[in-house]
This record gives C-alpha cells, structure tokens and sequence, in this order.
C-alpha cells in the first residue's frame, strides 16, 4: 500500500533530460538538459543500472562519488545528482566530448594551435592535481575522457576508474575489461613494475596528445610516428611515451618544460588565460596593463573563449574593479561576436552606466566608438538616460571632448525625441557656432546640423538652417566658410524659391570674392545650382509645388539621409583637413583677451582630429513620436528668445547705424582678427548681411573698385570694415565706440533707478 503513495523521485528532479543530441560517453549516456525553473543549460550523465552489468554499476556508483567530492577549475564542474533504484544521474555544466568539438572545428579549417596549448595546459594541470594534491590515479586518461565547455576549455572527466595511491578498500577493474578496445592505451610495462604510481597516467597522457594531432590511434606502435605533432611539443612528447617508465616526468615537470621560452605552451594565449585565473589577486596597475595588452591579442583568440572567458571578466572589472576607460576597446571587440539579444542582455547596460562617468577619458573614448553599439541602443534609453550625460560635452574645457560630442550627434539624433532633437541639440549647436574659439568645431558643427536636417520638423529647418549656413559663411576659419557653402547644397530640397532668391542666393555670391580658392569653387557650384533651380519655376510655375514639396515636410527616419551623407566627406573633410594643416598664421585669430580659453584637462589636445572625415551613420529605426506641429509652435515662443540672443543663428544686430551688421560682431568674439593682421583678407571681414538682403553684390565690388585706388596693388581685397569714417575711425573702431558708450549709458541709468528708490525698508522686497 505505501508503495501506491510513494513518489517518483524523478518528478522532483530539478533538471529536465532533452531527447536530443544524446551521445555515449563509456557507461554513461551524455545528455543535454535544462534547469526547469531557470531554463539554464546543462548536460547530464545518465547510467541506467538496469542495462549495465554488476562491475558497470559499480564503477558508476564510484564516478558518482568522484565527480562529487572533487573540486578543481580544470576537473568537470559538478552541479548536482540524483541516485535510484534505476538510474544514477550526474548533471554538469554544459559541456561537449572532445572528439566531437575537434571534428567541429576541423569543419571551421581546424583547431588552432593557441587553443590545443591552452587545452592539454588545462587536462595536465587537472592530472597534476590528482596525482600530487590528491594522491590519486585517474587510470583512464584520453579523449573520451575529456569534455570541452562553452568557453572552449578543457575539462578532465572520466573518473570511473580514480583509485588512490594508498589503495581502496573496493577494488575497480581496469578501463579494458569493461571496453577491451582500450587496452591499446595501456603502458607496455606491466603494473607494479618499475616507476612511479602515475606513469601509466603519464603514458595515457601522450596517447592523447598524439590522437589530439593526429586522430585516433589505431595501435601503440603508432606513437612513434610523429604524424602532426608541432616541433615545439616533439622533445616533452617523447618523454612521456618512452619506454623506461622511470624517466617519464611527472605530470607538473612536463607542465614547466613546456611553458619554459620557447615551448609549445609558451605564448600570448596561454599568458592572458592565466592572468584571467588569478586576476581578482593582480595589482591594479598589473590589470590595466593587461587590458591595454589585450585587445591587440584578441583577434587571434577563439571565438567562444572571447565571449564565454574574457567578457565576464572585462564586465567584472568595470563594475567592481574599477578598470576605467582601458575595457572599452576590448569590451567591444568582444561585442562583436555577440548575437543583438546577447548585447542587450550583457554589454548595453554597462554601456549607459559608463555615460554617467565623470573620467574624462572614459566619456571620449565612448564618444569615439559609438557606432560600434548605437544600433543597440533604444531610443528610451538614448533619450533618458544617455543624452543628458553626452549633452556635457558641448561646454566642456577639453576640445577633444566638445568635438567628440559633436560628431556623435550624426548617431544619436535619428534616436532623439522632439524636445531633446529640436530644442536641446539646437540650442546648444548654436552656442558652439557663435562662441567656440575651435574653428575646426564650428566647422564640424555646421557638416553635422545639414547631415541631421532631415531629421529636423520643418518649423525647425526654416528656423534654423538659413541662419546657421550664413553664419557659417562668414566664420573667419575657411573651412566653416566651406562647410557653410556646402550645407546649403546639400539641405537645397527645403527652401522656398523665394527665400533661394532672397537670401540664400546674396549670401553665396559674397563669397565668390573668398579669398580662399576653394571656397569660391564650392560658392559658384552652389550658385549654379540654386540658380538652376530658379530658371526651371522661372520656364515652368506649374513646377513650383513640386520643387518645394520637401520644404514644409515631416522629419525622416534613420536611414533616409545616407543618400546624401557624402557631400561633406568629399567637400568639407579633405578641405578642412588640408587647410588645417597648412594654414597660415594669420588665417584663425587668436582668442580676445577677455574671452577665456578654455585650458584641457591632460595636456594639450591638437585640433586637427576634428577635421576626420565623419562617418554618416544612420542606421537603424526612429521611429520617435513626434509633437503636433500646434504643440511645437507653443513650445518655440517659450524658447524662441534663445535664438536672438548673441549667439543665436538669427542674430543680425545694426551696429553701425546704416542697417548692416558688423561681421567682426558676427564672428565669434574669441576668433575675430585684430586690425592690424596683415596678409589675406578674410571672409569674415566682408560687410555681408545677404540674409537680410540689405547688401548686393554690385554694392560689395563698387565698394571694393573705389578704394583699389588707395591701396596697395598685391591686396586685392580689402575688408570694408577698414574703411575710415568722416569722424576718422574706422567701422569697427566706431562699432566698439557705440557699444562702450551704450554701456555706460545703461549703467547711469541702473544707477539712477537705484539712487530714485532709496534704502530698502524692513520687510521689502527688493525687485531688480
């Protein structure tokens, strides 16, 4: 009756044996399985006593208990087990046969010899702790034996046979009387003749050595046969085989010989391997040694190893050894052997965790490799989470960071919402525009606004880009001037006719007298073009709606602009990178003396990396939800006071009382040229106000034909804004006047005010 009430304890197992995949391993039957509540794989060794003979049972029963009570990092990982009246199991980490992993890379184009080094490191040092720490005998060593884990190391299992050197109180038979195929694996001197206790292990070790390099062995007289067998490993091999078990060397002697200089175990590998092992014990100066040094080896490193090996590691030490910036580039070299799932799952968030750091070091180089990862990132996160941080960038005091930031905004911004794309971004664009004294940042700046305009809504493109552009063309640095130029170009589809004609169209043709050649190169191609444009509404008005179908339309997802990405990898990157390089002195000015220049943080950075050609990385989906354009047009009056500020896109000041601006105003103050600079007039030096319409071109070149007469010959062009007024001050002079007693007269009269109220009195509030 107490039968009927019983349970199976298999029931309660908490593994679940798949039918699959099911191989013979000796005794045992090699399953894969999975823990039933986590789903975790693992493999299971399963030994139907039924089916076996009374000396089968009890070597099974005997490897049960091995398998148990042994612990070793190279020893098969004992997880858990069950025992029946029926069956014996033995769950383990998930683990394939030799033989099978090495057909499978015989597949791939064969083992690599770093991997076999690491491998027979790991079964030596398993059968040197048995037979030195242990005291014990494994008895059948070879490749059915040994198992091989995710991360492609070798495990030593097989330990049905494991006596102890004392003797056990239960006497196991040997490997060849349960599977006589085994006896050609046995030593040629008979038991207990000669040598130590080990030597057959020993024996047994270079067997599988050679079946390692050379496949099976079809007999023992095979071993003299080199076969495969690396040069390196041939002298340490054939000790292990000889004939004379008293000079075979013990299981550690054969590990030193070949880790001596220049042996089989001896390379990049095997050291970085060992250096993982004891990592958690090495200096921290040791560590970051090892992580610079490591991602110039993990290319000929296995594949699984680097994914199941080296990542926990490289996560481990950011997290909680405080490793730094020195994992970033392995960590995503590793990266890339992950599927998309498994880089979500482990590598993303350490990477948002990363973008809270205040290292320097660390937030530059993330800026660097970010399209190794973007496409991972989802716009939540890149909205919450990372572009607060990366925001930073764009006022920080190194201008290796600032331009960093800058080109990383060619990936973020097809992931950005409306707030942060349209408000956030811009804000900040024209704060560099208008105020960094980085030339070649204000150059990147304006390449990275025309390559996101597609992503912009079209309240913001008409808002912004004509201003930007007209900005740009009267930078003081010649490639800003080109960058401004060829963004016109490429963003063409979103302006009106009109506003080609009106304001777009003056600005480029002040820049035909450029005094750089390659900026009025890229000025008459665009001249041409939005001219051609014209001329065809001009022949044909029915073609006016279709010209400016693009003007007033919603912004593209990710994806949609890389058919137009180039133009600033042909046009503004080789200018810049050329006219960077051999610019003369005279062509960027220095800062103003009361604008403070920012001082980096590490030594001095050189400004020519921001003038690398930037790649247009717009893959992936936006698909951001986007405002009304109601609800965008209520949000600009809120912040639409930003753009008329001083270094607004839209700032056109009259500051020298004829209803033009002052290009030295419009400059940035830390890049203006002083009046005395000599050389090639720049474009900054022009009176050019084109967006306003409120110069021409004829106006610019009878200004410049009446004072050719006064100036010297070899100065072709000369800035109008060194021209003396009837007062005998030049333009800029009298500018500055104006602005200092406009000053002062703001002052008397806050001073007024003051004087007017009186001290306050108990309990006022004061309101100024």
């Amino acid at each position: 009756m107490w039968s009927f009430f019983a349970r199976d304890p298999i029931k309660d197992f908490n593994y679940e044996i798949l039918p699959e995949n099911q191989e013979k391993s000796g005794i045992w039957t090699l399953s894969r399985g999975k823990r039933k509540t986590t789903g975790e794989p693992v493999s299971v060794f399963v030994y139907e006593i039924s089916q076996g003979t009374e000396e089968q049972t009890q070597l099974a029963k005997a490897a049960f208990k091995r398998t148990k009570t042994l612990r070793h990092p190279n020893i098969l990982s004992y997880v858990d087990g069950l025992e029946t009246e029926k069956s014996l199991y033995i769950v383990t980490e998930p683990v394939t046969p030799l033989a099978a992993h090495l057909k499978l890379q015989a597949e791939k184009g064969g083992a690599s010899d770093l991997e076999v080094s690491w491998g027979l490191h790991q079964i030596v040092k398993a059968l040197s702790f048995l037979v030195n720490d242990c005291h014990l005998n494994h008895n059948n060593m070879g490749m059915w034996a040994v198992f091989v884990d995710r991360a492609g190391e070798w495990k030593l299992g097989g330990l049905d046979h494991v006596t102890s050197e004392q003797g056990d109180s239960i006497s196991l038979p040997p490997p060849k009387v349960i599977n006589p195929d085994l006896e050609r694996y046995d030593p040629p001197e008979s038991p207990g003749n000669g040598g130590e206790k080990w030597t057959g292990d020993v024996w047994r070790l270079g067997c599988l050595i050679w079946e390692v390099f050379n496949g099976s062995l079809p007999r023992a007289s095979s071993l003299r046969s080199l076969g495969k067998i690396p040069k390196q490993l041939v002298p340490h091999y054939c000790e292990l085989v000889g004939a004379n078990p008293k000079i075979r060397p013990n299981p550690a002697r054969f590990l030193l010989n070949c880790r001596s200089p220049g042996g089989f175990m001896n390379n990049s590998f095997v050291e970085s391997c060992l250096f993982l092992e004891e990592i958690q014990i090495k200096e921290p100066a040791e560590k970051q040694q090892f992580f610079q040094d490591l991602s110039e080896n993990l290319d000929s490193f296995p594949e699984d190893f680097c994914k199941h090996k080296v990542l926990p590691q490289l996560l481990t030490a950011f997290e909680f050894g405080n490793a730094g910036a020195v994992v970033l580039t392995p960590l995503f070299k590793v990266g890339k052997y992950l599927s998309a799932e498994e880089y979500q799952q482990k590598i993303i968030p350490v990477i948002v965790k990363m973008f809270s750091s205040t290292d320097r070091a660390m937030r530059i180089r993330l800026l660097q490799q970010m399209e190794q990862f973007i496409q991972y990132l989802n716009e939540a996160a890149v909205n919450s989470q990372i572009f607060p941080h990366v925001v930073h960038g764009f006022t920080d005091t190194n201008p290796a960071i600032r331009e960093q930031t800058v080109k990383s905004m060619l990936l973020l911004a097809p992931k950005l919402n409306e707030t942060n794309l349209n408000q956030e971004l811009m804000r900040h664009f024209a704060r560099l525009q208008a105020r960094d004294d980085q030339g070649p940042i204000r150059c990147n700046t304006t390449v990275c606004l025309g390559k996101i305009a597609p992503y912009l809504n079209a309240g913001m493109r008409q808002r912004v880009l004509i201003s930007a552009f007209s900005r740009a063309a009267k930078d003081p640095f010649p490639a800003s001037r080109a960058a401004g130029v060829l963004g016109f170009a490429a963003t063409h589809q979103y302006y009106s006719v009109a506003e080609s004609a009106s304001r777009i169209l003056p600005t480029l043709c002040t820049l035909t007298v450029d005094p750089d050649k390659n900026v009025r190169d890229q000025a008459f191609k665009a001249i041409k073009s939005f001219l051609s444009k014209l001329e065809t509404v001009s022949e044909d008005p029915s073609k006016l709606a279709e010209i400016e179908k693009d003007v007033t339309a919603l912004a593209q997802t990710g994806g949609s602009a890389a058919t137009w990405a180039g133009w600033a990898v042909t046009g503004v990157s080789s200018l810049t990178s050329k006219l960077i390089r051999n610019a003369p002195a005279g062509s960027e000015a220095p800062p103003a003396e009361n604008s403070p220049t920012p001082q980096p943080a590490a030594g001095p950075v050189p400004t020519n990396t921001a003038n690398k050609e930037m790649k247009a990385q717009t893959s992936g989906s936006r698909g951001v939800g986007r405002k009304s354009s109601e609800a965008v047009k209520k949000q600009s009056s809120d912040w639409s006071s930003g753009w008329d500020a001083d270094d607004s896109w839209s700032n056109e000041k009259d500051v020298d009382g004829q209803g033009q601006s002052s290009p030295a105003d419009e400059a940035p103050k830390s890049a203006r040229l002083s009046s005395a600079q000599e050389g090639v007039g720049l474009a900054s030096d022009y009176n050019w106000d084109g967006a306003e319409g409120k110069s021409t071109t004829s106006d610019l070149l009878s200004s410049v034909s009446q004072r050719s007469t006064t100036v010297r010959e070899n100065r072709k062009y000369l800035p109008n804004n060194h021209a003396l007024t009837p007062s005998g001050l030049s333009k800029v002079e009298l500018a500055k006047k104006k602005r200092e007693e406009r000053r002062k007269e703001l002052e008397a009269k806050r001073a007024e005010r003051k004087a007017a109220k009186g001290p306050l009195k108990l309990g006022a509030r004061k309101l100024d």
